[in-house]
């Protein structure tokens, strides 16, 4: 299964430091090995599954999205207006994809 990152995953990993990039990349491993893993997400979400981990007593979730062949990582970050973020860079990336 080839693995996506789309820009803000990206952008969140790269101003990281280094100890959370590992921990970043362990959790993707856990993720690619087992994509049931995230808990499966309802309504504007529809198809998105969200797994949590911890850092440093911090929590934090990764929005993912499973297809035939991708595995489609959407965007990372702590609880705070996560989910809000992640329903508006959905939202940008359908109205792109209609015009």
């Amino acid at each position: 299964m080839e693995r996506l990152y789309k820009p803000p995953f990206r952008k969140f990993v790269k101003k990281q430091t280094r100890p959370l990039q590992l921990a970043i990349e362990d959790e993707i491993e856990k993720i690619a090995r087992n994509p049931a893993i995230g808990e499966t997400k309802m309504g504007d979400l529809q198809g998105i599954q969200a797994h949590k981990f911890k850092f440093q007593r911090q929590n934090f979730l990764i929005a993912y999205r499973v297809t035939k062949s991708d595995l489609l990582f959407y965007s990372i970050g702590t609880h705070e207006n996560f989910y809000r973020d992640l329903k508006k860079y959905l939202k940008e990336i359908k109205q792109n994809d209609f015009s």
